[in-house]
C-alpha cells in the first residue's frame, strides 16, 4: 500500500519516537476516519516528510513533539523559503502549508500539543488560474479519434470509453478509474464516490453507455462484479499515469493544445453545460463541488471567450 510505505518513510526520518508515533496516528486518522483520497493522502504525507526533514537540519537534531509545538513563525517562514528555493510553486507551497496546519490542528484537538504560531503564517499568494476546457469541436474530435494510436482493438476502445465517460459525465480521472463493473450505469444514472467519500448521482448519455458496453464486450478479461471497469494491458486497474500518457500521445497526433488532459475533459463538461443553459447549482451538483465558488470559475471562462469573440467580430474593436 502506497500510503503505508510513504508514512513509514516519513517515520524513518530523524524525528523523535514520540513524534513518529503521533505522525502514524494522524496518518491513520486521515486515511480511515477522514477518508481522504489516495492522491491527497500521498501529498500530505510527502509534505510532512519534507517538513520533518527540514526541521532536522534547522534545529540540528531529531525533532520531537515539543520542538514542533514550540516552532515559531520565523521557523515556518524559513521552511517555506526553503521550499521556494527548491523550486516549489506558490500552489505547491500553499498545499504543503495546508498539510502542516492540518497536522498541527489535529494535535491540538487531540490534546497532544498546541502551536500558536502556525495560525499567523500566511498562505502564499496564488495566481488566479482559469480552467482550460476544449472547444466543443475539439472534444468531439478527441472522443471520436481516441482509438487511432492503439494496435489492440480493446485498448483503443478502452481509451475511447474512458475519455467519453470523463467528458460525458464530468468525472475526475480518479473517480472514473475507481469504478468497478458493479458500478456501471443503471436506469440512466451513474453513482460516483467523490472526494471525502461523498456519493453523487450523474445522468449518463446514451453515447457514454454505448462506449462502455463496446469496450467491455471487447475486453479479454473475465467479467466479474468487483473487477475494475478500466484495465491496463496486464489486467490490473488502469493507472492515472497510463491514462495521462495515452492522452498526451493522442493530443500530439490530433494537434490539440497542451492543456488537453483528462482533467480538461471535466472542465469541458462544465463549460459546455454552462454555455448551453445549465445553471451553476446544477453544474455544482454534477461535479461534486463542495463550494459554489469553485464552480463559478466556469463563468469567467465563458466571459473570457465571449470577450475574445467580441474583439474579433466587432467592427470597432
Amino acid at each position: 500500500m502506497a500510503q503505508s510505505s510513504a508514512i513509514k518513510d516519513t517515520l524513518l526520518l530523524k524525528c523523535a519516537p514520540d513524534l513518529s508515533e503521533c505522525l502514524q496516528q494522524w496518518h491513520d486518522f486521515l486515511r480511515y476516519e477522514k477518508n481522504l483520497s489516495p492522491h491527497t493522502l500521498r501529498a500530505y504525507t510527502s509534505d510532512i516528510a519534507q517538513f520533518i526533514e527540514f526541521l532536522c537540519s534547522h534545529f540540528g537534531k531529531a525533532p520531537s513533539i515539543l520542538d514542533v509545538s514550540d516552532a515559531k513563525i520565523y521557523d515556518f517562514r524559513a521552511w517555506l523559503s526553503d521550499r521556494s528555493l527548491n523550486g516549489l510553486s506558490a500552489a505547491s507551497r500553499a498545499r504543503s502549508l495546508s498539510g502542516i496546519k492540518n497536522f498541527l490542528q489535529w494535535m491540538d484537538k487531540q490534546g497532544i500539543a498546541h502551536n500558536a504560531a502556525i495560525s499567523t503564517v500566511r498562505t502564499p499568494k496564488l495566481p488566479h488560474k482559469l480552467p482550460r476546457p476544449l472547444h466543443e469541436d475539439q472534444a468531439k474530435t478527441l472522443i471520436s479519434e481516441a482509438d487511432i494510436l492503439v494496435k489492440d482493438d480493446w485498448v483503443g476502445m478502452r481509451n475511447r470509453a474512458l475519455f467519453t465517460l470523463l467528458y460525458g459525465c464530468g468525472l475526475r480521472i480518479q473517480e472514473a478509474l475507481s469504478l468497478d463493473l458493479k458500478d456501471l450505469p443503471r436506469d440512466g444514472f451513474l453513482r460516483v464516490m467523490g472526494k471525502g467519500r461523498k456519493e453523487r448521482q450523474i445522468p449518463t448519455l446514451p453515447i457514454v453507455e454505448a462506449a462502455l458496453a463496446q469496450y467491455i464486450e471487447l475486453c479479454p478479461y473475465p467479467i466479474e462484479p468487483d473487477r475494475p471497469i478500466f484495465l491496463g494491458t496486464k489486467g490490473k486497474r488502469l493507472s492515472q499515469s497510463v491514462a495521462q500518457k495515452e492522452m498526451r500521445n493522442l493530443r500530439t497526433i490530433l494537434g490539440l493544445p497542451e492543456t488537453t488532459t483528462p482533467h480538461a475533459l471535466r472542465h469541458s463538461f462544465a463549460t459546455h453545460l454552462l454555455q448551453n443553459g445549465a445553471n451553476l447549482r446544477e453544474i455544482q451538483d454534477l461535479l461534486g463541488h463542495a463550494s459554489l465558488s469553485t464552480t463559478q470559475r466556469y463563468t469567467e471562462v465563458n466571459a473570457e471567450e465571449l470577450l475574445a469573440i467580441y474583439s474579433k467580430a466587432h467592427p470597432r474593436a
